[in-house]
């Protein structure tokens, strides 16, 4: 069984820090975790028939006598829209959002983020006022390159808004283009239902690493025999893109976008889908869409991360809604053998932070008592 191991840090920037805590200066990237200072050798992207291909740098071999470490970093949902588009159009810079996680990002060696809005020039911008139609600029996904992001899943319910009634599918396509134009591989939707189940294929260190991504919660985004959007979350479904990834992966990791909002505890929907996923044969399960923080479970020895949290966006109604976790999860060939949360706390203009102690102790604990209600 893998332990919880959990880190705490004091480096939360002087404009976020509770009253009575001292900030710190950002700590390097090896305070933060032990991982190479560059991404790992021979890490190849083959992904599904509308991606373009990816390769990330390489640096070295590992030698035939060790069994190869790789570390995969992901976060909570990603919405750079209403108030954190409205700050980036007023300063002119969308890379100010990542630039205290930055390293932390890039020194994985696959980093997989959430993406829950479009990424499209084409709907006009909504500025800082209360909206569910969330859409950023195509600097965006620019900026999420250069964060050190290489694959996106796109599986959410607000993957098509545009907020125009001759829009279509435009601001979906052009999402998908945006993230590919940089080399940030989308997971979990397509031109129809088929490529959305296809599985993106990574290999890092002689594994292959399949990653599927479905969707629940909203049908307009769906995808059909014919028509362009997300992976649907179903048993059947789930069964099918974790057999497929299967047949061409040695590791399976499924992101599922699920659950209600705003509950650090998983339903009994989420909990049933982590079990049949485990049972198809899923390696890991890291979930997505409530925006806050949930449970962690370990299923028949396969860890289950039910939800990260925001990582950006601009619920500052809310102090739980302004929390998530980086999770680094520890590949050994092709075993899990470790992995860490990172705390972080995310401001209104969509800055993210590393959580000072006190902060991510309460983030913590909450993941904690959810992970233990569970039955």
């Amino acid at each position: 069984m893998v332990g919880l191991i959990f880190f705490l840090f004091s480096c939360q920037s002087t404009s976020n820090t509770p009253e009575g805590e001292e900030p710190t200066a950002l700590p390097t990237a090896t305070e933060i975790f032990s991982l190479p200072t560059v991404k790992s050798p021979t890490s190849t992207v083959q992904p599904s028939p509308t991606s373009t291909e990816t390769t990330l740098p390489d640096t070295s071999t590992p030698t035939a006598t060790s069994i190869p470490t790789t570390t995969f970093l992901f976060t909570g949902v990603i919405v750079p829209a209403r108030c954190v588009q409205a700050a980036i159009d007023a300063s002119g810079d969308s890379d100010y959002l990542y630039d205290e996680v930055r390293q932390v990002i890039s020194q994985a060696d696959l980093a997989i983020g959430t993406l829950n809005a479009t990424i499209s020039d084409y709907p006009p911008r909504t500025g800082c006022v209360p909206t569910y139609v969330l859409v950023g600029g195509s600097e965006n996904a620019d900026a999420l390159q250069r964060a050190g992001f290489d694959l996106m899943s796109v599986a959410t319910n607000h993957i098509k808004n545009c907020g125009l009634s001759n829009c279509g599918d435009r601001a979906f396509f052009d999402t998908m283009e945006n993230l590919r134009r940089v080399g940030i591989a989308p997971i979990g939707a397509g031109d129809n239902h088929q490529q959305a189940m296809d599985p993106v294929v990574v290999e890092v260190n002689g594994v292959r690493f399949g990653f599927v991504s479905l969707g629940q919660l909203e049908p307009n985004v769906f995808a059909g025999e014919d028509t362009p959007g997300i992976a649907v979350l179903n048993e059947s479904n789930l069964r099918a893109a974790i057999s497929s990834a299967r047949e061409v992966s040695d590791v399976v990791i499924v992101i599922p976008h699920w659950g209600p909002e705003d509950v650090p505890t998983p339903n009994y929907s989420q909990r049933d889908l982590a079990e049949i996923a485990v049972e198809a044969g899923a390696d890991l399960v890291v979930g997505n869409h409530t925006h806050v923080v949930q449970a962690i479970q370990e299923i028949d020895g396969v860890q289950v991360f039910y939800g990260l949290g925001n990582f950006v966006f601009d619920q500052d109604w809310a102090r739980d809604h302004q929390q998530g976790v980086i999770l680094l999860v520890t590949f050994q060939g092709t075993e899990v053998v470790d992995y860490q949360l990172i705390p972080t706390h995310v401001d209104v203009d969509g800055r993210v932070h590393i959580a000072g102690d006190l902060e991510a102790a309460e983030i913590l604990a909450r993941i904690e008592e959810a992970s233990r209600s569970l039955p």
